[in-house]
C-alpha cells in the first residue's frame, strides 16, 4: 500500500505540471494533441520493441480501446474548460470529481472495498471542492465537471485492464490507443493547424507527452496494488499544486478560497489513507 501511495503522490506532481503547461497555451486542444501524438508513439515504439525482445505482452486490448475512445472527450472537455475558467478552479475540479467518479464506479463494477473512515475522506474532498465551486457559475464549471465523469469511466477501465494482463504494458497501450484516438479527430477537424502547431511547440509538446506518459503508468501499475478510489484520490494531492500555482505562479485572484479549498481536500486525503 505504500508504493501504491508513493506512485500516485509522484504522479500527481508530474501532472499537474504538463496541465499547467497546457493552461498557457493558446490552442488548448491542440496543446493536448501534441501531448499525446509524443506519449502515445513513445508507447508504441515501447511496445513495439518489447514484443521483440520478450514477445508479445499480456494486454487487455478491448479495455484499451475503451480507455482510449475514452480519452477523447476527456481531451475536448478540458481544453474547453480551461477556456473557461482559472486553472486553480478548473483543475481541482475536474480531477477532486473524477477521483469521486472513479471511486463510485470502482465499488459499483469492481468490487473494490473502502472502509468507513476512506469514504469519509472521500466526503471531506468532496466539501473541500464545494467551498471551491459555491461561488461559481453552472456554466463555467460544467465543461470541468465532463471531464470528471469522463476520469471516472476510463480510470474503472484501466484498473479493470491493469489487473487482468500485464499493468505495465495496458498502461503503454492505453496511451496507444489515445493517441490514434486523439489524433485521428484532430486529423479530420483541425488538421491544417497541426503541423504549424507542432513545429512550434515541440519541446513543449515532447515534454508534456513523457510526463503524461510517466505519470499515468505509475497510476495504473498503483490500481494493482490499492483500490481505484484509494489511488485516484490520493493522486488529485495535485489540487494542492494547482491552488498554489494559480496563485503565485498564475497570478489568479480569489486566491484565499481555492488555498482554503486545497487544504480541506488534503485533509480528506490523510483520512483517506488513514482508513486503509
Amino acid at each position: 500500500m505504500l508504493l501504491a501511495a508513493g506512485l500516485a503522490l509522484a504522479a500527481a506532481v508530474l501532472h499537474a505540471s504538463w496541465n499547467i503547461a497546457v493552461k498557457q497555451t493558446g490552442d488548448r486542444f491542440l496543446a493536448l494533441w501534441g501531448q499525446f501524438v509524443f506519449s502515445g508513439s513513445i508507447a508504441t515504439a515501447i511496445l513495439i520493441f518489447w514484443s521483440f525482445v520478450d514477445g508479445v505482452p499480456d494486454i487487455a486490448w478491448w479495455w484499451s480501446v475503451f480507455s482510449g475512445c475514452g480519452h477523447l472527450p476527456y481531451v475536448m472537455l478540458l481544453a474547453r474548460a480551461y477556456d473557461k475558467n482559472d486553472f486553480s478552479v478548473t483543475y481541482p475540479i475536474a480531477r477532486g470529481a473524477g477521483a469521486l467518479s472513479a471511486a463510485i464506479l470502482g465499488l459499483i463494477f469492481l468490487g473494490d472495498d473502502l472502509s468507513g473512515l476512506s469514504m469519509g475522506g472521500i466526503a471531506v474532498v468532496i466539501f473541500g471542492l464545494w467551498i471551491l465551486v459555491s461561488n461559481q457559475k453552472i456554466n463555467n464549471i460544467s465543461p470541468a465537471l465532463g471531464v470528471a465523469l469522463t476520469i471516472g469511466g476510463y480510470s474503472v477501465a484501466d484498473a479493470y485492464g491493469a489487473r487482468n494482463s500485464n499493468s505495465i504494458a495496458f498502461a503503454l497501450s492505453v496511451f496507444a490507443s489515445g493517441g490514434l484516438t486523439v489524433s485521428t479527430w484532430a486529423f479530420i477537424t483541425r488538421r491544417r493547424q497541426l503541423t504549424p502547431f507542432i513545429k512550434a511547440h515541440l519541446k513543449t509538446s515532447a515534454a508534456g507527452g513523457a510526463m503524461s506518459l510517466l505519470s499515468y503508468t505509475m497510476v495504473v501499475y498503483a490500481f494493482t496494488l490499492a483500490p481505484v478510489g484509494y489511488v485516484a484520490t490520493l493522486r488529485e494531492s495535485s489540487v494542492v499544486i494547482a491552488a498554489l500555482a494559480g496563485w503565485k505562479y498564475l497570478k489568479e485572484e480569489d486566491h484565499k478560497r481555492r488555498l482554503t479549498s486545497a487544504a480541506v481536500v488534503v485533509v480528506g486525503l490523510v483520512v483517506l489513507v488513514a482508513g486503509r
